[in-house]
């Protein structure tokens, strides 16, 4: 029987730098999420109480441990197969041999689905777990301001500046741009004739730009990805990402030669994806979301 190749394992390296040039949520990304059983993470929290004035009588002041767990079970599991006929395979010269199937399958669908999931994942957890969107209408005007305070309220609630990130549309991005009081410095003894106008931070916070068919509040994924019926606009997000955990528990990418089953002379593609992405309860006031009102 011909050898069945995992390209999960063949692909590994390239799949895993695939999704950090081309995702545009890959910030996200938690790395060594440990699993309790087959489909559960368990984030450990704890309480506990500050100091008393101490005696000098001798002896300490005994204060409380609360020590709990949130519990996360996975959801999101996707699964594709493909049967490319053996005459298909030899007469497109390979072009559809598994690693181009592959790269096609991950560039045109599981990488936007990727950002479409967490990006509506993040604005359900978020509105469950007590976050209040916001619904301002973002303007030249406005949008710095708007800025100014979510970021003084992540840091009031002791979020760490370190790590946030501001995902934007390309409309809000544009605003940013022509943002009011927005300062810009060209320096022309040391300009070669090109101006970049591209923003890639604010105050120490990365931005990335998210084309809007990836910032919906809600995707309907019975065949694929597409916007739900009632999917709203998602303008702008900043997020510290230790706000999340967004994780992936198993991946499974196959190709059985001809031979090797019994559905036709042909390759048999398989395609399979478990992940999901939590926002952590205790941990909601590391987002801000502003978003078309439902």
């Amino acid at each position: 029987m011909p050898n069945v190749i995992n390209y999960v394992t063949l692909f590994e390296k390239e799949l895993m730098q695939k999704y950090a040039r081309e995702s545009m949520t890959s910030d996200l990304t938690t790395p060594n999420v440990r699993f309790i059983n087959a489909n559960t993470i368990k984030v450990p929290y704890i309480e506990v109480a500050g100091y008393k004035d101490h005696s000098r009588n001798g002896g300490f002041n005994r204060q409380a441990v609360k020590n709990d767990f949130h519990t996360y079970t996975l959801a999101h599991d996707r699964d594709v197969e493909f049967f490319v006929d053996a005459m298909d395979v030899d007469e497109s010269n390979q072009a559809v041999a598994a690693a181009n199937t592959t790269n096609e399958f991950e560039t045109q669908q599981a990488i936007p689905e990727t950002d479409c999931y967490r990006i509506s994942k993040l604005f359900a957890d978020f509105k469950e777990n007590g976050g209040t969107v916001d619904n301002t209408a973002l303007s030249v005007e406005n949008i710095l301001s708007e800025f100014d305070k979510q970021m003084k309220d992540m840091t009031e609630a002791e979020v760490p500046v370190e790590g946030r990130v501001l995902y934007v549309t390309p409309d809000v991005n544009e605003i940013l741009k022509r943002a009011k009081d927005m300062q810009r410095f060209i320096d022309l003894n040391s300009n070669n004739g090109n101006i970049q106008r591209t923003i890639t931070s604010i105050d120490n916070v990365k931005i990335k730009e998210i084309i809007s068919s990836r910032m919906k509040t809600v995707y309907d994924f019975t065949d694929g990805c597409k916007p739900g019926t009632t999917a709203k606009q998602i303008n702008m997000i900043l997020v510290h990402p230790k706000s999340v955990i967004a994780c992936n528990k198993h991946s499974y990418i196959k190709l059985w030669p001809e031979g090797s089953h019994t559905l036709g002379d042909g390759y048999l593609y398989q395609n399979r994806q478990y992940w999901d992405l939590f926002v952590i309860k205790n941990r909601v006031n590391g987002i801000y979301i502003n978003a078309e009102a439902e």
